[in-house]
Order: C-alpha cells, then structure tokens, then sequence
C-alpha cells in the first residue's frame, strides 16, 4: 500500500467513526491490531475486541480531524472528539503493517481556560 492509499483508508476510517459507522470503522484494522489508551492504562486486543467496545459506548461522539500527517507505516492524525457536545483534543498514532492497522495509540486531552499570564503573546483559536 502506497502512502496515497493509507492515506485514503484513514480519510475512509475518520468518516466512518463521525458516521458511527462501525464496520466501515473497523476495516482499516488487521486481525490482531492492538488499541492502546495510555492515559487510562487500557490496551484492547484484536480487531473484534476493538470493535465491540466502541460499539458499547454510550456517549453520541462527533470527529473532525484537523491534520493527518504521516508516511510509510507511521501516521499521526490530530482531531477533535465530540462527546456528547464537550471536545476533546486527541492524537492517533496509527502503525501499519502490510496495508492495515497493527498498533493504535490515541492520547486525549480536555480543553482548559487560557492562561492570562501568556495573554499578551497569544492569538485565540477558534
């Protein structure tokens, strides 16, 4: 798979997982992929498993990326998860291996006021 291929499949998974659409989601995925959520000390094991436990939760979830960078078998993608109307900050670092997903890690951060002690050299984002 080329990096103009893995690049379609991730804009193919990102749609899928906005859509709720848990099969489409899940097929960038080999059989025994590995979900590692570090902040919550949880690893997943296997595509199924993956799966099963997105498809468990109860919260309606929202994503736009906002940047996907990567080549060859190493793809970090930068988005904004919506759960249930409050965003949170993510990163997904995805490994690949012959054209899917062998290991995922995804970090997440909350939004927090900004700092007025930086205010002066700050720009504000929207």
């Amino acid at each position: 798979m080329n990096d103009q291929e893995v690049r379609a499949a991730l804009d193919r998974h990102w749609a899928a997982s906005d859509a709720n659409d848990f099969d489409q989601e899940h097929e960038i995925y080999r059989e025994e992929a590995v979900l590692e959520y570090p902040q919550s000390g949880e690893r997943i094991r296997g595509r199924q498993r993956i799966q099963s436990s997105r498809a468990a939760q109860p919260n309606r979830k929202r994503f736009t990326v906002r940047r996907i960078i990567g080549a060859g078998g190493l793809w970090v993608t930068e988005y904004v998860l919506m759960y249930d109307g409050r965003p949170s900050y993510a990163v997904s670092i995805m490994e690949f291996l012959e054209g899917k997903v062998i290991r995922e890690t995804q970090y997440f951060g909350d939004a927090f006021e900004p700092g007025s002690s930086r205010a002066q050299w700050v720009e504000q984002m929207v």
